[in-house]
């Protein structure tokens, strides 16, 4: 069973309200922790806390980031908030859990501060089943992510890492390595967890290349 019951489709609502967040992506199954200051989206997730606790996060589409109401990306993934706190000073400490991802239809005139869409979730509809990657070189991979680390100098706890399902390695990858916002939205948009991760290492290379790092990599 996926988590928190939602096993296909048609068990997520079709209209969803939206969180545009500049480089911002939450994958299947991913976490993502969100400090929430605005008031609209203090009343979404007023809203989302007296429903269905869902919230779809999505970026703006590429050349829209000052724009304050950009339009939106074709791709993002509807969450559930499994966490929550409140500050002193009024704002929101929420975790969001990924569910599914979604092409956005249609965005609504939602009478309420913040967006909201008709979406689909049917071409993602593997996003319910955690993926395995045994086609993947879980290995190269690893070491690739390791390059990466050493040349930013980003401390990583290898054995979680090692002891980690496939699947949440490229995805926790994808989320949290700071790539410009097209890079994660292509990772995002990528169908199968093989193409993700094949995007994740071509971004690896690139960057590797760039920095052209002599350190070998034990």
């Amino acid at each position: 069973m996926s988590a928190f019951g939602y096993r296909k489709p048609a068990d997520l609502p079709q209209t969803i309200p939206l969180f545009p967040l500049v480089g911002a992506i939450l994958m299947p199954r991913g976490v993502l922790a969100l400090n929430v200051f605005e008031p609209r989206y203090l009343n979404m997730v007023d809203d989302a806390l007296a429903g269905d606790r869902l919230i779809g996060m999505i970026q703006p589409a590429t050349g829209e980031e000052d724009n304050p109401v950009p339009d939106l990306s074709d791709v993002g993934t509807v969450g559930r908030i499994t966490a929550f706190s409140e500050t002193e000073d009024g704002r929101y400490l929420i975790t969001l859990t990924g569910i599914c991802r979604f092409d956005l239809n249609q965005e609504l005139e939602p009478g309420t501060p913040y967006r909201q869409a008709l979406v689909s979730y049917d071409a993602f509809e593997d996003d319910f089943t955690q993926a395995r990657g045994e086609r993947i070189d879980r290995d190269g991979l690893i070491k690739s992510l390791k390059s990466y680390a050493s040349l930013h100098g980003f401390v990583v706890d290898w054995d979680s890492v090692e002891q980690a399902p496939t699947e949440t390695i490229v995805n926790v990858a994808a989320q949290i390595c700071p790539f410009d916002p097209a890079a994660k939205q292509a990772m995002l948009e990528a169908v199968t967890l093989e193409d993700r991760t094949n995007a994740l290492l071509a971004l690896l290379e690139w960057d590797r290349a760039a920095g052209d790092d002599p350190r070998p990599i034990q």
